[in-house]
């Protein structure tokens, strides 16, 4: 029911990835009169795929996370989330109040055994075609051993989606040079030197999407990722804006325009933020991936298929499996 569009997305979204994947099995919460109005003849096509289960109330977009969780125990979103505690879903999806959403995801499923906080991690696109990163929001002030932390689940959950054995990960600081940035971020670096993980170094913004250096995983504080995300889209925005633009001016601009379309096509397709959508809320005994609000039908598949594939890799086990190994070694140290 959540995100800007409500079940105009969420439905058609959902029965694209039921026709995708005939293996696939999708619970919608939400206003059971509302979805049994807009699903009446998929109920019977995906019979045994395909249910309703009913929440009488829903999370507003600007609705404090605090009274959220406190007051509507009944909302799509607390009832999903149930849903994964009790076992009868794998993984949350959800569009809306994002604050509300890890309130309550946190509230409901509780953390991971040595992990204090959780994070968000999700893809973005660069040259080396996309790069994970976390966190991007959940957590403002982070110690160095949260930000070790995240290191510690967001590599396991590129292993686990990327199949990569051994991911490179950087630790996001204004500069390269071991002189460079605040103390929580030396010794969190420290802390990766002497761990398992194929730790790089420090890596400078640029790196999110075109560094010098292939990166698998760039790990920062919540309120410098929530930035550089948010400058990364305001920054897309404005290329795909500015081309537009400079292609319509004139008769002779829409010619080339024309000519150059399969080349201007390619690009958008490769820097799409719907082929992106879909943040993870790691660090949770629960798979929970967070929509954009704003997502549209295309951007809520792509979401949806992120829950399946993190499904299938069994990544809360996976994580939970690497964070109890790494407290282990660090109390024989």
């Amino acid at each position: 029911m959540g995100g800007d569009f409500g079940p105009r997305v969420t439905i058609p979204a959902s029965l694209g990835c039921l026709e995708d994947n005939p293996n696939l099995k999708l619970i919608l919460v939400g206003d059971q009169s509302v979805l049994e109005t807009e699903l009446a003849t998929a109920l019977v096509k995906f019979q045994g795929r395909l249910s309703i289960h009913h929440a009488s109330e829903c999370v507003g977009m600007d609705e404090s996370p605090s009274k959220a969780l406190k007051n509507k125990k009944d909302s799509s979103m607390r009832v999903a989330i149930n849903l994964v505690r009790d076992g009868i879903a794998d993984a949350c999806v959800s569009a809306g109040n994002t604050g509300a959403l890890m309130a309550t995801a946190r509230f409901v499923l509780k953390m991971i055994p040595g992990i204090d906080r959780p994070a968000i991690i999700s893809s973005l696109p660069s040259i080396y075609g996309h790069t994970h990163a976390l966190d991007l929001g959940a957590n403002v002030d982070c110690s160095a051993e949260n930000l070790f932390q995240f290191a510690i689940m967001g590599a396991e959950l590129v292993k686990a989606v990327e199949n990569i054995d051994n991911p490179k990960v950087g630790l996001l600081n204004i500069g390269e040079e071991d002189v460079k940035g605040n103390e929580q971020v030396k010794a969190a670096a420290k802390l990766l030197e002497n761990s398992s993980l194929n730790y790089i170094g420090y890596v400078e913004g640029d790196s999110l999407t075109a560094g010098h250096v292939k990166v698998d995983l760039i790990v920062a504080d919540g309120f410098v990722g929530n930035v550089a995300l948010k400058s990364i889209e305001g920054a897309a925005k404005m290329i795909g804006s500015s081309l537009k633009e400079a292609f319509g001016k004139n008769l002779a601009t829409k010619l080339a325009g024309l000519i150059a379309y399969p080349v201007l096509k390619s690009f958008k397709n490769r820097i799409d933020p719907r082929l992106y959508n879909g943040a993870s809320f790691l660090g949770l005994r629960g798979l929970v991936i967070k929509s954009h609000g704003g997502a549209d039908v295309l951007a809520f598949k792509t979401a949806i298929k992120l829950a399946e594939l993190e499904v299938k890799q069994d990544v809360i086990r996976k994580i939970s499996e690497q964070v109890e190994q790494a407290l282990a070694q660090s109390t024989r140290a």
